[in-house]
């Protein structure tokens, strides 16, 4: 309640928040997500009671179930014990603030700095109060550095200072579970312990003499879980696919996502401008490249009341440059397109010192994100399955659909039996690998095609060694597996040319399946070690060479669900967004929606039985909307995901390989 000095006194929030935007636009859905970025990083722990500084919207206020709390009349704020009730990690409060009080001891001038570091001020200026003289004069703090996602909040251990002491050492532990770099990039830390000391000093002279203040501490942020939900949103900043060199033909400019969380109410536009313009992060700097180049934002991003965005860049003069400015007018439309929303931007204009473009959604679609996903028709891609006759289907919606034309839609006497297919993303034509997993081929889907002769062999001797993982890329090259124990390796299918891939930071352990996502840029691996442990991880991949000799490799390898002891099934199910068929220890099989920086969907995982062996899903949208999850059981019956009920897909067959194009 207000107090008599007109100050607002501290107070208790119990209460249980409605779901809010904390986890992100377009939070997924049973039948997948919605939006590119609907999640959270998949992190988990007790909620700890937290104090901030804090204003009440109206909104907000009907929350107040528990205590009294009122805005100050006059006078300086006070922070406000805020105790985390069931939900509280989706309610979004407003943090200000608040200063070091005269006198305060060194628990609260600690609580009071963790405070105000991570409240919704830009220039941490109310933090750095709690800061020494010299630390503030010599920038012995950067708070820009990083920040570390602590599983609650810090522990601290403070001993009462002694009359005569000047300097107190403070150390800070705690189970240390993500971490975002200088360049917003976040990475999932699995329980790893923290363990950092601020050293309080006493001031000598100055406005604070006699107060203690912090004088050595470490660079960056640390907040916990809940803080993190309620101050951070994850979100992309966009760059070119780099071209690969080892193709003559042009190819289609696609833009690739680059995941980054951001504080989420310090001028978000701006912020998400100035970090595409930094450039991408270091993983996906290596298979990306940036129009911006060095160039730099001039001001803040400003929205009109019709929708139209603003930009400013340092660009001597784009008349000069119209391709330029159309390139880096298209990385920024989809890089805000991310905080806005779909429908939020009617036009980009962006101006550089003299001249400038503009941009919409129409025109910034050939480049779009995804844009090679479902072939050059864009058309809603048709699903495919092996039925149990040998004949590949096709179907939209639901029934049993129609065979395709060829070899594959009608097999002819005494041609090789097939026991998976994947079909190129246009729809024109499909990889079979036989049933005892020992050939590749490659065949078109018209009415006169025919299998042919292999493309691939595998030298492997049992079923479940051979080649796996068909997989097509937005540029018609073709992606597998070969597990033989003694030459395993990954290949690429270009034509009926194969390369093989080198694959960087194995660590002896072997790929067991591979899907490739559409830009060709970004690979997601099952890799094994020798006791059959597996760890998804992702990996770029890298094209050199030239025509007549193509080479790639994949690199960076990064894991993106340690939490899964056991994975079945992956599939891309977003620009950004990987369907993981798996399990935790002890738990049941489900699926889940795990971002390539690791971090997970907010929504519960979804219920993927036991029963079931593998999954697709798909970059492609119907509209807005994620495709329905396709599946096939261990008794080969095949399953579309409609809301949040398995449906049979063809109750008449039984069939294998149910998957979308890609």
């Amino acid at each position: 309640m207000a107090g008599t000095d007109g100050r607002t006194t501290e107070a208790r929030l119990g209460a249980t928040a409605s779901q809010t935007d904390a986890a992100g636009p377009g939070a997924g859905t049973a039948a997948g997500p919605a939006g590119a970025r609907g999640r959270i990083p998949g992190l988990h722990g007790p909620r700890a009671a937290r104090r901030l500084g804090w204003s009440a919207t109206a909104g907000l206020t009907a929350l107040l179930v528990s205590g009294c709390v009122a805005m100050p009349g006059d006078g300086p704020s006070e922070r406000v014990e805020v105790l985390q009730a069931a939900g509280a990690e989706n309610l979004q409060v407003r943090v200000f603030p608040v200063g070091p009080h005269p006198g305060e001891d060194l628990a609260g001038l600690l609580t009071g700095f963790l405070d105000a570091s991570n409240a919704d001020e830009p220039d941490y200026a109310t933090a750095s109060k709690y800061l020494t003289a010299s630390a503030r004069s010599q920038h012995r703090w950067r708070p820009e550095a990083g920040v570390t996602v602590l599983a609650k909040s810090p522990s601290r251990t403070i001993s009462a200072p002694k009359p005569d002491d000047l300097s107190i050492d403070v150390p800070v532990t705690g189970v240390k579970v993500g971490q975002i770099d200088a360049a917003h990039t976040y990475r999932v830390v699995a329980n790893e312990p923290y363990q950092e000391k601020f050293t309080f000093v006493k001031e000598k002279e100055g406005p604070d003499k006699g107060e203690w203040r912090i004088d050595q501490l470490p660079d960056g942020l640390i907040v916990d879980q809940t803080n993190f939900r309620n101050g951070y949103r994850a979100t992309h900043r966009y760059f070119y696919a780099a071209a690969d060199p080892s193709v003559a033909t042009r190819q289609q400019p696609v833009l690739v996502p680059d995941p980054i969380y951001l504080r989420r109410r310090t001028d978000p536009l701006t912020a998400a401008a100035r970090a595409l313009a930094d450039g991408p992060s270091a993983w996906l700097g290596k298979a990306v490249y940036s129009a911006f180049d060095g160039a730099k934002l001039v001001g803040d991003v400003s929205v009109s009341d019709s929708r139209v965005i603003s930009v400013k860049v340092n660009v001597p003069d784009f008349g000069a440059q119209p391709k330029l400015c159309q390139q880096m007018a298209d990385q920024l439309y989809f890089t805000l397109l991310d905080q806005q929303g779909k429908g939020q931007i009617e036009r980009l204009d962006l101006n550089g010192v003299k001249g400038g473009c503009s941009q919409n959604a129409s025109q910034a679609q050939a480049v779009a994100p995804g844009s090679l996903a479902a072939g050059p028709a864009q058309g809603l891609p048709q699903a495919y399955y092996l039925s149990d006759t040998g004949k590949l289907m096709q179907t939209q919606g639901s029934g049993e659909g129609t065979p395709v034309l060829g070899d594959l839609g009608q097999p002819r006497a005494g041609q090789t039996p097939v026991g998976s297919v994947a079909v190129r993303r246009d729809g024109n034509m499909a990889a079979a690998v036989s049933s005892d997993q020992r050939q590749l081929f490659v065949a078109g889907l018209g009415a006169n095609e025919r299998l042919g002769t292999p493309v691939v062999t595998s030298a492997a001797t049992s079923p479940n060694q051979g080649l796996t993982s068909l997989s097509w890329d937005g540029r018609q090259d073709l992606w597998l597996v070969d597990r033989d124990p003694a030459a395993a390796k990954v290949l690429m299918v270009r034509g009926r040319s194969v390369v093989p891939v080198a694959v960087g930071e194995l660590g002896g352990r072997t790929v067991q399946s591979l899907k490739i996502a559409s830009d060709g840029v970004r690979a997601a691996l099952v890799l094994a070690d020798s006791s059959g442990a597996r760890t998804l991880m992702v990996g770029l991949v890298v094209h050199s060479g030239t025509p007549a000799k193509p080479e790639a490799r994949i690199t960076g390898l990064r894991p993106v669900a340690p939490l899964l002891s056991e994975i079945a099934s992956v599939s891309w199910a977003d620009t950004d967004q990987l369907l993981v068929l798996g399990k935790e220890p002890g738990k049941l099989q489900q699926l889940h929606y795990v971002g390539t920086d690791g971090s997970q969907n907010t929504d519960s995982p979804l219920q993927g039985g036991e029963s079931m062996i593998s999954v697709s899903a798909s970059e492609a949208r119907s509209g807005d909307q994620a495709l329905p999850v396709l599946a096939v059981s261990k008794d080969s019956e095949i399953y579309r995901l409609q809301g949040s009920q398995w449906r049979e897909a063809a109750p008449q067959h039984h069939g294998t390989s149910f998957t979308y194009p890609g």
